[in-house]
């Protein structure tokens, strides 16, 4: 009985968290009401805080996902020992993948940079942790002396991030990811020893 009741609570989630992907995604974040996502899972609306406080932890919640599913190509690449380019680059362009296929995950990406001046624990919470990702390829790189050591992993990591902001407002003819792939490849060649 208590599996069916988790096995039923889980769906429920899943529900939630694919309608809200769907409405982000068509209506944008801002358009996007948690009456709008309730009704596009076919839930009650009061179901919704039984598993999400806010909107905003359900879009938090799916960049999390996202970045799970950039850490699974990572951790692959790193079983082949890749070199820390070689990973940073690779990180790089999954993320990129992700964020143009589930563009509605821009605002919160892009949002993140606003928190980085908070506490450390107060701007994770604010974060889905893409930038984490980064200084820690970066710190692995400079330990193992792939990466110059005199520039700090989180200033670099910080560049990384707003690579990913400005190629959001571009208006080259090239598309997103080819986009953030050339100004990767750039800042790799200034960051390599």
């Amino acid at each position: 009985m208590a599996d069916k009741r988790m096995q039923k609570k889980f769906q429920a989630r899943q529900k939630i968290l694919l309608a809200a992907a769907q409405q982000f995604e068509v209506q944008g974040f801002a358009n996007t009401s948690i009456a709008g996502i309730m009704q596009a899972a076919e839930l009650g609306v009061g179901t919704f805080y039984n598993y999400f406080n806010s909107k905003e932890e359900v879009l938090l919640t799916l960049a999390r996902n996202l970045r799970e599913e950039v850490e699974k190509n990572i951790s692959a690449a790193r079983e082949v020992n890749q070199s820390s380019p070689e990973l940073l680059e690779l990180c790089c362009v999954c993320t990129a993948k992700v964020i143009d296929e589930n563009r509605f995950i821009l605002p919160l990406f892009i949002s993140a940079s606003e928190h980085s001046d908070k506490p450390e624990q107060i701007s994770k919470s604010l974060s889905p942790g893409f930038r984490e990702l980064f200084k820690e390829i970066i710190l692995r790189g400079q330990a193992g002396g792939e990466f110059r050591n005199d520039v700090p992993a989180n200033i670099i990591s910080e560049m990384i991030h707003s690579i990913y902001q400005t190629t959001a407002f571009s208006k080259l003819e090239i598309s997103f990811q080819e986009n953030i792939r050339l100004k990767i490849k750039i800042l790799l060649k200034g960051i390599e020893l």
